[in-house]
């Protein structure tokens, strides 16, 4: 699975202003809700109950925030740069300033997992975290994420 498939140029928030876990989720659920007609709520509420079951905050600053809903019929994907670091209760403790939010669908076993696992590859990328970092324009985080081919191929 390539990130092009679940993730769009409209699904960058390119600098999120949110000051803690629960904005950033808030924020979100919003977008989310936006994009596939479900109520934020819902989502934010599915986001939430994932957290409780231990922190998606991956180490070094990232966060991959995911959860399953009905109602969607594909893993759609929001990528987010904070324009502040934010307390994550992440493994290694630090401050998040990049996550990637996921949601599946109800069903979605193997699909779910496989857009996890590509997403922590993508993040793993050797001096890939760095650029993200030190950008704020949608186009350019997009193409770092999906590649220029994809990008290409989306615009």
């Amino acid at each position: 699975m390539e990130l092009g498939q679940i993730l769009s140029q409209d699904d960058i928030v390119p600098c999120a202003k949110v000051s803690s876990k629960r904005q950033l989720l808030q924020l979100a659920a919003d977008k989310l809700a936006e994009k596939t007609g479900i109520e934020a709520h819902t989502i934010f509420e599915t986001l939430v109950e994932r957290e409780k079951c231990g922190s998606t905050g991956l180490g070094s600053g990232i966060a991959v925030p995911h959860g399953k809903i009905k109602g969607i019929d594909r893993v759609l994907g929001l990528f987010m740069r904070l324009d502040r670091a934010i307390d994550f209760d992440a493994i290694d403790e630090a401050p998040v300033d990049l996550a990637f939010v996921l949601l599946a669908p109800q069903g979605a076993g193997a699909d779910h997992l496989k857009a996890l696992s590509r997403i922590a590859r993508t993040l793993r990328e050797e001096g890939l975290v760095e650029k993200l970092r030190s950008t704020r324009d949608a186009d350019k985080l997009f193409a770092l994420l999906v590649g220029p081919e994809q990008a290409h191929h989306a615009a």
